[in-house]
């Protein structure tokens, strides 16, 4: 039997003050996780999640969107969406409130603090010419998103995955690829925050400049130094941000799907 014909009558309609899209996704996540849900088993079609759930098509996707990323299931063109073999489960650090969000997001900035100063001291002694080169296209991909009127956030978090790669610590790197997506919303939202003032990018503009001009000058301690203070100064930007600023981070959208 199909996961789709398990499926047929068990759900009832989704309502509540919770977000939809998270209670959907917790819904299916519940099925997969119990075993009713198999590996292999193809989940019903959005057509079929939408009629039963009662909610909106965008929903299902983003709740769908959650569970391919929390690694729960992957999309097979033009068959479905399957059930993943069981594997250790990235971090959920889905947010329900705005400070819930905001702790979270203070989180992500302390995780980052440790394995980002400590590759920029590596890169400053390891990196090579080539290196450097990616290191400067990155940081000027983010000017060209920002003047394009775009957020900068896979930009930001290409420039600091370069450095990462420079290190030529695999463990390192794969570290910062395993959490790539809790980086990435953390990202989204502290760039949100910076993009409210001129002064604010204008700030992140010169540490991130200020952490290529260490490693290019070969400067491990300076470079170490200059990753954490970027790391401290965005904690401090996210401190300033006002409660309406934190009550609308739930509305800022996070690309699941583009995997770093």
């Amino acid at each position: 039997m199909s996961g789709a014909d398990k499926l047929k009558t068990m759900f009832s309609k989704v309502s509540g003050p919770v977000r939809l899209a998270d209670r959907v996704a917790s819904i299916l996540s519940e099925e997969i996780e119990s075993g009713r849900l198999a590996e292999g088993d193809k989940l019903p079609t959005e057509v079929e999640l939408v009629k039963q759930l009662g909610v909106s098509r965008t929903v299902v996707r983003e709740a769908v969107s959650r569970l391919r990323n929390a690694g729960l299931v992957e999309a097979r063109q033009g068959l479905g969406v399957f059930v993943m073999p069981r594997r250790t489960r990235p971090l959920d650090l889905e947010a329900e409130t705005a400070e819930d969000t905001k702790s979270k997001v203070r989180q992500i900035v302390e995780v980052r603090r440790p394995i980002e100063g400590e590759a920029a001291y590596l890169a400053a002694t390891r990196a090579t010419p080539a290196d450097l080169v990616r290191m400067r296209q990155a940081l000027e991909a983010i000017d060209v998103a920002v003047v394009a009127g775009g957020d900068g956030v896979d930009e930001d978090l290409a420039f600091h995955r370069s450095i990462a790669e420079s290190t030529g610590n695999a463990v390192m790197l794969s570290t910062l690829r395993y959490l790539g997506e809790v980086l990435r919303g953390g990202i989204r939202v502290t760039r949100a925050n910076e993009a409210r003032r001129g002064d604010f990018l204008e700030a992140v503009r010169q540490e991130h400049h200020a952490i290529l001009a260490a490693i290019v000058a070969r400067h491990a301690e300076a470079a170490r130094d200059a990753a954490l203070l970027h790391l401290r100064h965005a904690a401090s930007r996210l401190q300033d941000a006002d409660d309406g600023f934190w009550a609308g981070t739930e509305n800022l959208e996070v690309d699941l799907d583009a995997a770093p």
